[in-house]
């Protein structure tokens, strides 16, 4: 199993989830009920089935490269969203999960970063494997927490007026790609999503398991980093932003608990912090200062 065959394998993977949300415009209710589920399910099969051999294949855990986490990202995005569709019967979690991962395998499939790299000596620890899961998974849950604040902002933004013509205009300009996205929310949605309230109670859901593993990620990596460089923390750039991060997150909950009816602040709050987790997971590397980052390996050719 070489990185050749991932096109492949990625791509049935991808047409099964995107088309799996569809079954449930069907008018036969064993349709709508096992269908879907079957398809996303056999989709993540097929795709954790490529990552279990392409592991054999490397001899090592295919988490040492961005590339190879924005792999594992997608999966864990579409099990997430199968996950959290199951719990609250949400199905346009499932098209939006189907999306979203859709789109980090495109990422992989144009921009690779791998080919038989071998593990640097610090990277060769027990600790290697849990971290990177336990961080991707929380990218993971916060990343479908994230969907969940942008359909509540285009929900909330357009059914309610707007105090100004220029405001209105701002949200038209900004908001026509994702028109159609309401269009899949009214014919996806089920009882109750339209309800603000509902909305914060599935994100709040998610940013608490999410926020968990993020915390989890934080201290496995500070064992790590006292195992390997001799220091819990050294406030590396990569370090600095995880810890950005989970001060978001941090910010998200206590806002939300001290202010639980200011729907429309806290789902911007939760969309903020989002912006603040890509940049900690994709942008940091393409930082001037991540140069000297001991967290560079993941760039490395």
């Amino acid at each position: 199993m070489i990185w050749t065959s991932f096109p492949v394998f990625s791509g049935i993977s991808a047409a099964l989830w995107l088309a799996a949300p569809f079954f449930f415009l069907s008018k036969n209710k064993k349709i709508k009920l096992w269908l879907p589920t079957i398809l996303t399910l056999l989709g993540i099969l097929i795709y954790g089935t490529f990552i279990t051999l392409l592991w054999k294949h490397m001899g090592r855990a295919p988490m040492r490269t961005l590339g190879e986490t924005r792999m594992l990202y997608a999966f864990f995005v579409s099990l997430i969203s199968l996950l959290t569709f199951h719990k609250w019967r949400y199905a346009w979690l499932l098209f939006f999960g189907a999306f979203m991962s859709s789109v980090f395998i495109a990422l992989v499939v144009f921009q690779p970063e791998t080919y038989n790299k071998e593990l640097m000596p610090a990277l060769q620890s027990y600790w290697f494997v849990p971290h990177v899961i336990v961080y991707i998974l929380s990218y993971a849950v916060l990343g479908v927490s994230w969907l969940v604040s942008i359909i509540g902002l285009l929900i909330h933004y357009g059914t309610h007026k707007f105090k100004s013509r220029f405001a209105e205009l701002i949200f038209i300009l900004f908001s026509t790609l994702f028109f159609w996205l309401r269009g899949l929310i009214k014919l996806f949605s089920q009882d109750g999503l339209e309800n603000d309230s509902n909305t914060l109670k599935l994100a709040d859901n998610l940013v608490y398991m999410g926020f968990s593993l993020l915390t989890l990620g934080l201290l496995f990596g500070a064992l790590w980093a006292k195992e390997a460089w001799g220091h819990y923390w050294t406030w590396d750039p990569k370090e600095t932003w995880a810890f950005l991060t989970f001060l978001a997150y941090l910010t998200y909950m206590h806002y939300r608990y001290h202010h639980p009816t200011r729907v429309k602040t806290n789902l911007w709050v939760l969309s903020v912090s989002f912006v603040v987790l890509m940049l900690a997971y994709q942008g940091v590397n393409y930082l001037p200062t991540a140069a000297n980052s001991v967290h560079t390996y993941s760039q490395q050719e």
